[in-house]
Order: C-alpha cells, then sequence, then structure tokens
C-alpha cells in the first residue's frame, strides 16, 4: 500500500510537468531567432517641398541585424497564428541627385506583425509554411540627418501605417520532444510619410515613401 501511495503521488507530481513538456504536437511554439532587416524603399512622392529638393532626389535605407523572438499558436495541426517581436535601427540617406547625405539618422522600426499560416508536413516531421497578415510599422526616436539639417530641417517625424506582410519557411524537428530549428523569409508592403520641420516648426518637407522590407530569419524553436 504504501508503495502504492508513493507512486500516485510522484504521478500527481509529475503531471503538471508533462503537461508541459515539449511535444512536436503541442499548441505553442516559441522561437529565437537571428534576422536580416532589408528595407527595400525609395521617395514614391514629394507632397511639400519648401526646401527646393533637387531633381532626382532619392533615398534609401540601411540595412540592420537583429534578433527576434517568435510566439505561434496552433489552432490544428495546419494552421497556425504567429506574431514576432524585434526593433531594428536604420539610417536613411540620400540617393540619387542626393546621394551621400544624411536624411534620416537612427529610426528605430518595430513591425508588429500578425500572420495566419498553413502548414504542410511532410515525412521526417519537416513542416514547410506559408502565411499572410497585416503589419504594423511603428517608428521611433528619429531624428534628422546631417544632410537634412544642410538643408534647413531640423527634425523629422516617421509616421506609423498598416500594411501586410507575407511569409514562408519550414520548420526542421529535431527529435520528438518538441526542439527544432526553424527557417523564415518575410516580405512587406508598407508605406510612411516622413515629416521635416524646421527648428521654428515649419514643415518644410513631406515625402511619401514605400518601405517594402524583407526580414529573412534562422534560429531554434521549442513546442510544448
Amino acid at each position: 500500500m504504501k508503495t502504492f501511495h508513493a507512486l500516485a503521488l510522484g504521478a500527481a507530481l509529475l503531471a503538471p510537468v508533462s503537461a508541459h513538456a515539449g511535444s512536436s504536437d503541442g499548441k505553442w511554439q516559441i522561437k529565437v531567432l537571428g534576422s536580416a532587416v532589408l528595407p527595400d524603399g525609395k521617395i514614391t512622392k514629394v507632397e511639400r517641398d519648401l526646401i527646393g529638393l533637387p531633381a532626382g532626389s532619392q533615398a534609401k535605407a540601411s540595412n540592420n541585424a537583429v534578433p527576434t523572438l517568435a510566439a505561434e499558436y496552433f489552432f490544428t495541426p495546419h494552421i497556425s497564428a504567429e506574431t514576432i517581436c524585434c526593433t531594428s535601427a536604420h539610417h536613411v540617406t540620400g540617393a540619387g541627385a542626393l546621394a551621400g547625405a544624411g536624411l534620416v539618422d537612427h529610426a528605430i522600426l518595430v513591425p508588429a506583425t500578425l500572420t495566419l499560416k498553413y502548414h504542410l508536413p511532410l515525412p521526417g516531421g519537416i513542416k514547410p509554411y506559408i502565411g499572410a497578415g497585416p503589419a504594423l510599422y511603428l517608428w521611433l526616436g528619429e531624428r534628422a540627418g546631417a544632410g537634412a539639417q544642410g538643408l534647413g530641417a531640423a527634425r523629422v517625424r516617421l509616421s506609423n501605417e498598416v500594411g501586410a506582410a507575407v511569409q514562408a519557411g519550414v520548420d526542421i524537428p529535431l527529435g520528438d520532444a518538441g526542439f527544432g530549428l526553424s527557417l523564415d523569409a518575410k516580405k512587406y508592403w508598407v508605406k510612411t510619410t516622413a515629416h521635416f520641420t524646421t527648428a521654428t516648426g515649419v514643415e518644410a518637407l513631406t515625402t511619401r515613401h514605400k518601405i517594402d522590407a524583407w526580414i529573412l530569419s534562422a534560429g531554434v524553436a521549442y513546442r510544448f
């Protein structure tokens, strides 16, 4: 009888652990990734110009590499929803007639993204997937670069806007304890408006931009 009670107590103590143990069929998956953030954008429209931009002026943003955390919930073995958390700092420089001029210094991008994904299980537990959903670009801490200041703009603000994202990737299991490797690519279509103002608060330049960035990621996953 004592042996039975000991086994029962052990099972009771292990039950919460087992419920949260890693599993290749778990409802939740967490990913820790390294991501390359590759903006692909340009000025699409000059809405206001009191400083006289040279003809043929363009802009481009710098690339960056950052850590990324992804959280995913599986509604079914094939359907899940995923969100990511990361920040990425970028500089915007001139191109074309403004080549080399610093326009925006140290703008921090938060690409808030929610995608609905479809997974296709293959032999060996490998699961390629595709997904799509809305994305919100949040901009923090942007400052006017030296080139913009030379044109008379003391401050700059980038508008937060909603766009769309698509993704494709693959999850590769490492055994059956929930661990795995993940490769992921996301393509974004989001716009922003840059508002350049003078030291006296006059909006001297307003430019519309598209920022069709890529985020390419690789890392480890844990499903439970």
